[in-house]
């Protein structure tokens, strides 16, 4: 796998170095019951990406898609 893209807040970021069950998972195990919000970090931007933070909370809607690498 090449990356992870995600869509949240409608715009577009990325994750890359991670296996997409493994980062599915440490999401769903930071998000167990009674634990805080926590920040997550993705980049946005493609040829330079910036670092960004988005903030994931039990009731944040993010789509994660692999994109397949060559």
């Amino acid at each position: 796998m090449k990356r992870i893209d995600l869509r949240y807040g409608g715009e577009q970021y990325s994750v890359g170095g991670r296996d997409l069950a493994e980062f599915q998972s440490d999401i769903i195990a930071r998000l167990s019951p009674g634990a805080p919000p926590f920040w997550l970090e993705v980049n946005q931007g493609e040829g330079d990406p910036r670092p960004t933070f988005l903030l994931i909370t039990p009731s944040t809607e993010l789509a994660v898609m692999p994109v397949p690498g060559g």
